[in-house]
């Protein structure tokens, strides 16, 4: 890890949800413009959508499977100041939890999506700042919520 620039990590659920990608891909591209080296976390599904999604690389860059990553936090050899969770289900919120005790002096925004968004948003027992809306097939709030967190108002 370079210790000039910024260390963001992407924890990416089941891509069952299609705004997960959208975000993701937002995500990514909006954070490497703030000067972030971002690594992508998830199982190797999603993973994979977001290569095809990026032939040309200009986004995804590091990408690992969601258990290694928590293994390699675990282990010291991987950090990050900021952490953004995708969470559309309990598996989502477990992998925040996670990693909210790994590191819990890094900034943790949990994205809570999906039909469920509101419960698992309830269920939450860790600090984290929460963004939450019901979102499945379209983006536009959720990415209305990030912009205001992150202070990218157009």
């Amino acid at each position: 890890m370079s210790t000039d620039s910024r260390e963001a990590l992407l924890l990416l659920g089941c891509p069952e949800v299609p705004v997960q990608q959208a975000l993701a891909l937002y995500l990514l591209g909006r954070l490497r413009a703030d000067g972030f080296e971002v690594a992508c976390a998830g199982n190797p599904a999603v993973l994979q959508l977001l290569r095809v999604s990026d032939p040309g690389r200009h986004y995804v860059g590091k990408a690992v499977e969601i258990e290694r990553c928590i293994g390699e936090l675990a282990e010291g050899e991987r950090s990050a100041e900021l952490l953004i969770a995708f969470a559309h289900s309990d598996a989502g919120l477990t992998f925040a939890a996670t990693a909210r005790h790994l590191l819990p002096e890094a900034r943790l925004v949990l994205l809570a999506f999906g039909r469920e968004a509101e419960a698992l948003a309830g269920q939450t027992t860790f600090p984290c700042e929460k963004i939450v809306e019901m979102a499945v097939h379209n983006p536009t709030k959720l990415k209305r919520q990030l912009d205001e967190v992150f202070a990218w108002h157009a």
